[in-house]
């Protein structure tokens, strides 16, 4: 599709208004869903953790039992018993080993789910990104998509990886400190426990602030990340219309916007450190005042106050913990309803291939009453009728926004008709899948793709399977073995970023080469040349005229020049054949074509 077409079609601004965000525990219990298939491996990070945390628990009741010996034997003038507090060290050594082997075990178990958890969901993102329709690509920002595929997808790995292993800790922390609290002094354990609706009140109301902000945050970081996408992929067109000011404007407000909502949303959730660790301290004191009363009545050992003191502070470190992860997991949820929203989307249907013989089929096309439109109330298609012999040449001319684009996305079925047919062969497009139908089509574009790798694989792509020999012999045939053997490596040469290692013209003698490999029963050309030099497109009209040899071809070309020997020209004009006939017969017409042509042919003795 060409750029004005795609603008036509409603092509989103990055910095277009988002859906709004799934709840949050809907989204919580969708991506625990994630985690199911690992239910054993989770319960064993569980039980790890609880065997972990019950060595740390019970360290300072048996610190406490050694203090209350010490108090005694100088109160009571017994002597240190060094034998007792000799067991309770080797002890007290056995447990934080043990203790920390389970800690260990716990975060190697959790880095498999997790990993693994992420695996599957960039895989899940990846093939729902091959089902979508062209149609969500055209009004979607590349970068947002990109942000969600790849930046989200790590923020829900960090979350998981990190947050929710010290959920799984904080949360057996609690219960066990809770129990051995009980065991020294109900009274006092009351006393802490005071303080736990306040704590989590806290963070209920500080979560519900936070949320929408870091919700806005992946919003935004979307927004930015299609912005600098377009603005690099563009930079050419940027300097050369003098347009560098305007985009460092547009980032800067983009940026703005990512910054007052990143900093509210840290700011909101950092309040959750401070104020649990305030809660906490409040326990801290009560527990010291009441404690002394009892130790002072006799109701408790200083031991026992001791040990407890050493709970309440332990008590208040998960707590501290869970607020301080509270900031990573509402990321991470925000992050999840961005990836979820995406895999939400619309895709093309799923089709069983018809049994079909596609070699048999002919290479006739024809359109019958098409109509279509990119919005169904703005048509740009109103009603096609077009009949194609096998082996002929057709070229469609026309201004932009004419159409001629997108008569080759409805062939090629990236789009899907408002009415009428297209028929290939006699068959009806609608009753082949989508991937029969495009195997017997290859494109060569203006735009020209070749992707990191080997100048080989890169002309291999064109069919599956091809051999060395038919390799050279695509090249050959595209007139491209030539330069492709003065390179040092040769076929094996590494084509890199946007292969700029090889020139405009030789990019696109590659891409016809790769046509040439995939054989097809139809060709189509969209601007195949517009991009290059003449000298360099002689030799791509003597590799096109080849692959056209006895295929049916349709080519939009801009430079009337390259299509005066098409079988048939058709001229479009806001969705409709105008005129059609060969070049001279549009020329005697005197018409549209005709004043087309005059026009370019002067431009052309002017510049010449």
């Amino acid at each position: 599709m060409s750029k004005k077409e795609q603008q036509h079609s409603g092509s989103m601004s990055p910095n277009m208004q988002q859906p709004k965000p799934k709840e949050f525990k809907k989204t919580i219990l969708r991506l625990a869903r994630y985690l199911k298939p690992r239910t054993f491996q989770l319960v064993l990070v569980v039980f790890a953790a609880i065997l972990s945390t019950l060595f740390n628990v019970i360290s300072p009741k048996l610190l406490g039992d050694a203090t209350s010996s010490l108090f005694a034997s100088f109160t009571k003038g017994t002597g240190v018993q060094f034998g007792f507090l000799g067991k309770i060290t080797l002890i007290l050594a056995g447990l934080y080993l043990l203790s920390a082997f389970f800690t260990f075990l716990q975060q190697y178990l959790m880095a498999g789910v997790a990993q693994k958890t992420i695996f599957e969901m960039r895989q899940e993102v990846n093939e729902k990104l091959s089902r979508l329709p062209l149609k969500y690509f055209d009004k979607h920002p590349h970068g947002d998509t990109l942000s969600r595929a790849v930046n989200d997808i790590d923020n829900i790995n960090n979350s998981l990886q990190q947050a929710l292993t010290q959920m799984i800790t904080s949360v057996i922390t609690i219960l066990g400190i809770i129990i051995m609290m009980l065991l020294i002094s109900p009274v006092l354990t009351l006393v802490v426990c005071i303080t736990i609706p306040l704590s989590m009140l806290a963070v209920k109301l500080i979560a519900s602030f936070s949320q929408k902000h870091f919700a806005e945050q992946q919003k935004e970081l979307g927004s930015i990340n299609g912005h600098v996408e377009e603005m690099f992929t563009g930079h050419q067109e940027v300097k050369a219309f003098g347009h560098e000011d305007k985009a460092i404007q547009q980032f800067d407000k983009m940026n703005e916007r990512l910054y007052e909502s990143g900093w509210k949303s840290q700011f909101i959730s950092g309040l959750m450190m401070p104020m649990m660790t305030f809660i906490g301290n409040l326990g801290y004191v009560f527990v010291s005042i009441t404690g002394g009363i009892f130790v002072l009545n006799g109701t408790l050992l200083v031991g026992g106050v001791q040990a407890f003191i050493q709970y309440t502070q332990q008590f208040s470190q998960p707590l501290v913990q869970v607020a301080g992860i509270a900031n990573t997991i509402q990321s991470a949820i925000a992050s999840a309803e961005r990836v979820f929203s995406l895999l939400d989307e619309e895709e093309e249907m799923r089709e069983t291939p018809a049994d079909v013989d596609l070699a048999a089929l002919s290479g006739d096309v024809s359109f019958e009453h098409v109509a279509f439109g990119y919005d169904k109330n703005v048509p740009v298609i109103h009603d096609l009728n077009l009949d194609v012999k096998e082996g002929r040449t057709i070229a469609i001319v026309g201004p932009t926004g004419a159409g001629k684009t997108t008569i080759i996305n409805l062939l090629m079925r990236f789009y899907e008709l408002n009415k009428g047919t297209i028929k290939v062969g006699g068959m009806d497009l609608k009753n082949l899948s989508r991937e029969q139908a495009r195997s017997m089509f290859a494109m060569v574009l203006q735009d020209t793709w070749l992707f990191n790798g080997t100048i080989r694989d890169n002309i291999a792509y064109g069919r599956e399977g091809a051999t060395d020999e038919d390799i050279i012999q695509a090249a050959k045939g595209a007139y491209a073995d030539d330069f492709i053997r003065t390179l040092p490596d040769g076929y094996d040469t590494i084509l890199g970023e946007d292969a700029q290692n090889i020139s405009q013209g030789q990019r696109q003698l590659l891409t016809i080469a790769r046509a040439i490999l995939a054989d097809p029963k139809i060709l189509i050309l969209d601007e195949a040349t517009s991009s290059v030099d003449t000298r360099t497109e002689m030799n791509i009209q003597k590799a096109m005229n080849r692959l056209m040899d006895n295929r049916t071809s349709f080519v939009i070309a801009h430079r009337l020049s390259t299509i005066k020997d098409a079988d048939l020209i058709l001229v479009m004009k806001n969705g409709d054949i105008i005129e059609k006939g060969s070049h001279d017969e549009l020329l005697r017409q005197n018409g549209f074509y005709a004043d087309l042509y005059n026009s370019q042919f002067s431009q052309e003795e002017a510049a010449g």
